[in-house]
């Protein structure tokens, strides 16, 4: 982004008014989630990023059964943070596995800088967290656009990727005709208008097949306290650049180049479009379907496995947990996926 453009937008984003508490609303949460909890222990990467002193949320969890000596890294989504992966590291860690779980820079409990957001930047700071903790090859599970970060991570560190799984991926198909009208300063205004608790829920039932409240209602709750405190626009200037990370830097033509063993796992009743509402109609309803678009990237990535599961959206790890599962552990043992 060009200088006095950011410059500019950082005016606006501190002189956006802030939402109102009503009364008997939940209390505010602050953009880096202090107050939610983890369910394991949060620790800080420290990162300078264009000039800014940051620092990287993320979960270091031992293997709660005899160490296999391998390690497996969890890259959470767009409107994730590292805490959706708690059942799967659970899993992993009672099979011997080492997890590690981190909050990008822009998301969760990580700090939220206005910077030129990409992926070869979220790739390397990562990069930079497996160093710290002296892994030197992981096993990359990324959900969501957490999967087109794990490709990215597998196409710039071939020989750190041990195996790549990508959940329902994002940037199976291109998303450009959202650009045009997509601009960062309406991402940005949207991101700020979007308070409302039934909106937001209606967000999230979008992703999946059949709603259940307990299981996710909680993300709900948390979206909606962040909109309640004083930094909110500075959550939404975050989340504005991160959607224009998505839109503008496509991985999908690179996909024959992946060199790790890969598994996709693609949720059938799926049908995420990333910008839906900035495109034109008869675009938008030729995106989404996921069927098609796991078969193709099995095509594309060599040697690629798949696993459809039928009746599931865009989250298998919380729609369908023993099944996503069964084919993670299946695939890192070296079986043979369908």
């Amino acid at each position: 982004m060009e200088p006095r453009r950011l410059i500019a937008l950082l005016f606006v984003l501190a002189s956006a008014p802030m939402a109102a508490q009503k009364p008997g609303e939940t209390a505010p949460l602050g953009i880096a989630l202090e107050e939610a909890d983890y369910p394991f222990r949060v620790r800080f990467l420290p990162l300078a990023l264009e000039g800014q002193d940051v620092r990287m949320a993320y979960m270091d969890v031992a293997p709660s059964a005899p160490s296999n000596g391998r390690s497996v890294l969890l890259l959470h989504g767009k409107n994730f943070g590292g805490d959706f992966w708690e059942g799967t590291a659970r899993s992993l860690a009672s099979a011997g596995y080492r997890v590690v779980i981190p909050d990008q820079v822009g998301f969760g409990k990580s700090a939220k800088p206005a910077l030129a957001y990409s992926f070869d930047l979220l790739a390397a700071n990562t990069a930079k967290l497996l160093d710290t903790l002296g892994i030197s090859k992981a096993t990359v599970v990324g959900h969501s656009m957490g999967g087109l970060l794990a490709a990215r991570f597998a196409l710039s560190f071939p020989a750190r990727t041990e195996a790549l799984v990508l959940v329902n991926p994002i940037g199976l198909e291109s998303y450009a005709p959202a650009l045009p009208a997509a601009t960062l300063e309406r991402l940005y205004r949207d991101e700020l208008a979007n308070t409302d608790v039934v909106k937001i829920r209606a967000f999230y039932r979008k992703y999946v097949a059949v709603w259940n409240a307990p299981l996710y209602e909680p993300f709900v709750q948390e979206r909606t306290r962040v909109t309640l405190g004083a930094e909110y626009p500075r959550w939404a200037m975050a989340s504005a650049l991160t959607y224009r990370m998505i839109l503008e830097q496509p991985v999908r033509p690179e996909f024959p180049r992946i060199a790790a063993h890969t598994l996709l796992v693609i949720g059938q009743a799926d049908r995420t479009v990333v910008a839906a509402a900035y495109m034109p109609e008869e675009a938008r309803a030729s995106l989404g379907n996921y069927p098609e678009l796991g078969r193709a990237a099995k095509r594309d990535i060599p040697g690629a496995k798949l696993v459809e599961v039928p009746g599931v959206g865009h989250l298998p790890p919380l729609e369908s947990p023993g099944p996503f599962r069964a084919a993670l552990l299946d695939f890192l043992a070296g079986g043979s996926a369908p």
